[in-house]
């Protein structure tokens, strides 16, 4: 079956940095396009980046623009989200999901457990 496990969460300060991984397993994860989503409690999750199934194109969320960079490994089957700078506002689970499509940003149909990230101020 498909699987997606995301690591690398974790607690870290102010201004620091975490590297994100998901690794996925069960699906030709170079015939989709990735995301990266998070949740903060008591918000609606948000899309916060996307990458293409070849990473020739990405979007970021204005809340992470110029310190987020998303990227893949296609033949490694992963996904990585690098995040710089860290706000006390960036504290969420952070979720990687697989599109339907190598394109589509908006029809994720697999999903991974999640890994929390919480950034102290």
């Amino acid at each position: 079956q498909v699987q997606l496990v995301e690591s690398g969460g974790g607690l870290v300060q102010a201004g620091g940095s975490l590297r994100l991984s998901c690794a996925a397993s069960g699906l030709t994860f170079a015939n989709r396009a990735m995301g990266w989503f998070r949740q903060a409690p008591g918000k609606e999750r948000e899309r916060i980046a996307y990458i293409s199934w070849s990473g020739g194109n990405t979007y970021y969320a204005d809340s992470v623009k110029g310190r987020f960079t998303i990227s893949r490994d296609n033949a490694k089957n992963t996904l990585y989200l690098q995040m710089n700078s860290l706000k006390a506002e960036d504290t969420a689970v952070y979720y990687c999901a697989a599109s339907s499509t190598r394109w589509s940003n908006t029809g994720y149909d697999y999903w991974g457990q999640g890994t929390q990230v919480t950034v102290s101020s």
